[in-house]
């Protein structure tokens, strides 16, 4: 009985170390970030939260007060590290990963299957979106993510598609947007056309009111990408012989405000001519009067020897000429 009592022993200490001790090591990948919680609580860093970091500076002070969350001590890539068997480890990838906007995570048949996300404009046209979301694991704020959120990526996703169709809903075009805007305005008033034109301003807006969410779900937003608006089916055609005849009235008054600009530059340069002409012819006489005004004032017999050589210059030139005889 001592034999077998000494081997249930020993049995037991080699169990104890291979399953407390050997098996408490591990180590994170260099993508990886992990979490230790000890008795289910998650080691923190003293008394710090969230809402002292700069990542809440995007929420208002009332979404402050909800969205606070601890920080928490990250264990960085690296190892082997030691867990006691009270502890236990949460490993988190924070690689950079891209879905389609259209994609629900809890139902994957959602959205076309999550292909085409559907939203309404501000003139009830329902409108298919086509995009990508880039996304990655906040590491400051690690608690949010593991433990303040059950499924932080459905969140994310509904907060976002939320603010995007919100956005579809209320989006009209920056004023001057477009040209001729006198009779482009039946046109301009098809939020469609103008989502498309715009389509670079609603990308930057969804990552300017999704910069919340690293702060609330503990998932960063890096872009979005929104590739396609496209039309229902039934309006498609119509929308497109609006577009071509936009086009056309577009093109016609471009090509009428060319010809008239070019019509206003020659009759300018027409002046121009003209005018020098004309103080070309001018200015001779104008020299003369001021020579003779000068003969004047030196004298009268200045102002005649003058007369005088002007004739006889004519004179010289002259073939023949006629003196006038009084009787």
């Amino acid at each position: 009985m001592s034999g077998i009592a000494v081997g249930f022993v020993i049995g037991f200490v080699a169990w104890f170390l291979v399953r407390y001790l050997v098996a408490g090591l591990y180590t994170v990948d260099q993508n990886e970030r992990a979490v230790k919680t000890s008795f289910g609580r998650a080691i923190r860093v003293g008394d710090a939260t969230t809402a002292e970091d700069p990542l809440s500076d995007s929420l208002t002070p009332a979404e402050k007060e909800r969205y606070t969350y601890p920080q928490v001590r990250v264990i960085p890539p690296g190892g082997p590290y030691f867990k006691w068997p009270w502890e236990r480890v949460y490993k988190v990838s924070i690689a950079t990963e891209t879905v389609n906007m259209a994609y629900d995570p809890e139902d994957p048949g959602a959205n076309a299957r999550g292909t085409l996300l559907e939203a309404v404009t501000k003139d009830q046209l329902n409108t298919g979106l086509t995009g990508q979301i880039r996304y990655r694991v906040c590491e400051r704020n690690l608690y949010a993510y593991l433990f303040g959120v059950k499924f932080p990526i459905a969140h994310v996703m509904g907060y976002f598609v939320s603010v995007l169709r919100e956005r579809i809903a209320n989006f009209e075009a920056p004023a001057g947007d477009e040209a001729g805007e006198s009779v482009s305005s039946s046109v301009h008033g098809i939020s469609i056309n103008d989502l498309r034109k715009n389509l670079r301003d609603l990308n930057d807006h969804m990552d300017s009111e999704c910069r919340s969410s690293a702060a609330r779900y503990g998932i960063t937003l890096d872009a979005s990408l929104i590739t396609g608006i496209d039309p229902p089916p039934e309006v498609e055609s119509a929308l497109a012989a609006i577009n071509t005849a936009h086009n056309q009235v577009s093109s016609d008054i471009s090509l009428a405000q060319a010809s008239a600009d070019q019509k206003i530059v020659q009759s300018k340069r027409a002046v121009e001519i003209e005018t020098l002409k004309a103080q070309a012819e001018v200015e001779p006489l104008r020299r003369l009067a001021a020579q003779l005004t000068d003969l004047k004032t030196s004298g009268s017999g200045a102002l005649a020897a003058y007369v005088r050589s002007v004739r006889l210059a004519l004179f010289n030139d002259a073939g023949r000429a006629y003196l006038e005889v009084k009787r």
